[in-house]
């Protein structure tokens, strides 16, 4: 069966800057499991898993434009330090701080005595990504997860 809209994927991953190491990958853990078509990953990435099937290992670069986008100037907020709840914090890390939209990746740019300024980028924005995919399973979409959007179950959402 091959990828297509409204099937469901479930597969293996690991994300590097284009001529770095990885930063992120699944291996040890569940497979992610996205509902295809349906922007649950970046667009890059679903556009070159159409078409595969189960038991596919590809690479495959993607660049800024089609990942988490250019990195946006200004998008840097001065935020109370009490949010951040007492984690010793420093220029460069990235925090995940919780705001009005839910859960942000953000990274630290300077701390003051009482605010932090913090830039609101993902913090993979401006960059070229490498990806190693193997597919692990296809199958069709329950009714329910189509009117969801996403997976359910195993590797998905749980509500």
């Amino acid at each position: 069966m091959k990828i297509e809209k409204d099937r469901v994927v479930r597969f293996h991953y690991a994300v590097a800057e284009q001529g770095a190491e990885p930063v992120e990958s699944s291996e040890g853990r569940d497979p992610l499991a996205i509902l295809a078509g349906h922007g649950n990953i970046i667009p890059g990435l679903e556009k070159a898993m159409e078409g595969r099937e189960a038991g596919e290992k590809f690479s495959v670069d993607v660049s800024a434009a089609e990942a988490y986008g250019e990195k946006r100037e200004g998008l840097t907020q001065r935020v109370p330090k009490k949010h951040f709840g007492g984690q010793r914090l420093e220029p460069g890390m990235q925090v995940v701080l919780n705001t009005n939209f839910g859960p942000r990746a953000v990274t630290i740019e300077k701390v003051g005595m009482s605010v932090v300024d913090v830039d609101l980028n993902h913090p993979m924005a401006g960059k070229n990504l490498h990806f190693d995919i193997e597919i692990v399973e296809v199958r069709e979409a329950s009714a329910e997860e189509l009117e969801h959007g996403h997976v359910h179950g195993d590797g998905g959402h749980h509500h």
